[in-house]
């Protein structure tokens, strides 16, 4: 004949709460102890370890009257307890969808930014070569409008990861280390000479100086391009 199975902690604890709401009465730990090892099959050993545990969860209530401790539980206060503990796991689950959203919406954007921003320095190369010997051509013009398209869209998605980068601090701090590392070479302005006939483009380009007591700051310059 095999041998009985004993119960298992949960099934200990969710008989030791039958106790509670089919009597509605308040106890003291002796008499749950005998009603438990009679009744409801827990040994009288693992009653105040189970008891305990409910007690941890909220789901009895104690009080030390005198000298002796009371405790009881009634059903409608599980019920609210049970409702409590539903709404507590549906916000937290709605909190890691709504961040894990955020989360790939980042990193779809910071994707998306450095192809833009590779593509405007093949373009800015694209115009320098353009603009030797062929001055207010057609494709220079194109060039430009495409050229300054890109730095409205660049401008938009820097905007775009400001807003989710608090959801991957560790991506955005290696996104600025490589920015830092990086020179840009970014469009600054165009104009019209007085004659009207000669179409300068003027270039900025950042460099990042370091500066100390036997250093000198590097000095970041235009370079002005016929």
């Amino acid at each position: 004949m095999s041998k009985k199975k004993g119960l298992s902690f949960e099934e200990k604890r969710a008989r030791m709460m039958e106790i509670f709401f089919e009597t509605k009465d308040v106890f003291q730990l002796k008499d749950i102890e005998k009603i438990a090892s009679k009744d409801k099959g827990i040994t009288s050993m693992s009653v105040k370890e189970v008891l305990q545990s409910l007690v941890d969860d909220g789901m009895v209530d104690t009080d030390r009257i005198g000298t002796s401790n009371y405790f009881w539980a009634f059903p409608s206060k599980a019920l609210h307890a049970r409702k409590r503990k539903l709404e507590e796991l549906q916000t937290q689950e709605c909190f890691e969808v709504r961040s894990l959203y955020a989360f790939c919406q980042f990193h779809l954007i910071f994707s998306v930014f450095a192809e833009t921003s590779q593509k405007k320095e093949i373009l800015q190369k694209g115009m320098e070569k353009s603009k030797i010997g062929r001055e207010n051509t057609a494709e220079r013009a194109a060039l430009m409008k495409e050229l300054a398209a890109l730095q409205q869209k660049k401008e938009q998605l820097k905007a775009e990861i400001e807003k989710y980068k608090e959801y991957d601090p560790d991506v955005v701090e290696e996104m600025q280390m490589n920015r830092q590392q990086s020179i840009w070479s970014c469009f600054k302005t165009t104009k019209t000479t007085s004659n009207g006939s000669d179409l300068q483009i003027i270039f900025i380009e950042d460099k990042k100086a370091s500066v100390g007591p036997n250093k000198q700051s590097s000095q970041g310059g235009s370079q002005q391009m016929d």
